[in-house]
């Protein structure tokens, strides 16, 4: 929710403390390898960015309940990807809901009544970023990444227990199917981001992945619920100058409200100064 998270950010910021989001598959290497030949320069200048993310097996109802639904307890994890791997700020949402596989939901409100979603991220120039979600992918864990660039394409695929594959008359492939626990998917990740943040506090390094970058995915992630309830393209900003906070903490309210700037990265300032007004209110 935005009520702990942009508040633990403030305090942090307040007591100089360094506060790390765990986005962990920024640390993995296989989307890390993808960030790198962007860096680089080996793929190009990004425009077109896809996104995979399918989990093994349903959760239970009562995870889902209550939880802000698809595109907040899941494809967080992929639009803040997008944003990574874009390198600059989105501009507005378009997303899409529905249910196939656990029926139960269905009674649920908003977006927690959808366990399949496909989003469309735009960003500047008109570079957009395609994610597609769902709760159930009977192989494994399928989580792929794919960035077509003005000098190459670069993509990932999924992670599997060992390399063995078999050849035979009735099958040719791999010998095992795909990791079916995200422990054992993201192992290395959360290492990775383990060893990032110890190194950004041991070395006083900033923090690798910000409390303004959790809170730019949430944003992300209402923003895409908001659409797929509406059937329309919502710009962020929209969130953004809906963000209130009393004391007993910050929510989105009003989102009816029109945008006060087309400019990609203002959304974000004001997001963060909204929030900043707000409470310093409160603490009046």
């Amino acid at each position: 929710e935005i009520r702990t998270r942009d508040w633990s950010s403030d305090v942090c910021n307040e007591a100089g403390i360094k506060l790390m989001t765990a986005l962990q598959r920024r640390f993995d290497p296989n989307f890390a390898r993808v960030k790198q030949g962007i860096v680089s320069g080996e793929v190009g200048e990004p425009i077109v960015v896809k996104l995979c993310s399918r989990d093994p097996s349903p959760p239970p109802f009562e995870y889902v309940k209550g939880g802000g639904g698809i595109f907040k307890d899941m494809a967080v994890h992929d639009l803040d990807m997008s944003r990574f791997l874009m390198g600059s700020e989105p501009i507005e949402i378009l997303a899409s809901g529905s249910c196939h596989i656990d029926k139960a939901i269905k009674t649920l409100p908003g977006p927690e009544a959808y366990d399949t979603a496909n989003i469309i991220v735009r960003y500047s120039g008109g570079r957009e970023a395609i994610i597609d979600v769902c709760r159930q992918a009977p192989y494994g864990y399928d989580q792929r990444a794919e960035v077509l660039g003005t000098k190459a394409m670069i993509q990932t695929d999924n992670m599997y227990p060992n390399t063995a594959r078999i050849y035979a008359k009735e099958y040719t492939g791999n010998a095992d199917l795909p990791y079916d626990f995200f422990m054992s998917r993201y192992k290395e990740a959360y290492k990775q981001e383990t060893i990032a943040f110890v190194d950004a506090l041991v070395n006083d390094k900033p923090s690798p992945c910000t409390g303004e970058d959790g809170l730019i995915a949430l944003i992300m992630a209402i923003a895409a619920g908001k659409s797929a309830e509406e059937g329309r393209w919502v710009k962020f900003s929209e969130v953004a100058d809906a963000v209130q906070c009393d004391e007993n903490g910050c929510m989105v309210v009003d989102l009816g409200v029109k945008p006060t700037s087309t400019k990609s990265d203002d959304w974000i300032r004001r997001a963060i100064a909204n929030l900043g007004r707000s409470r310093t209110r409160v603490a009046k």
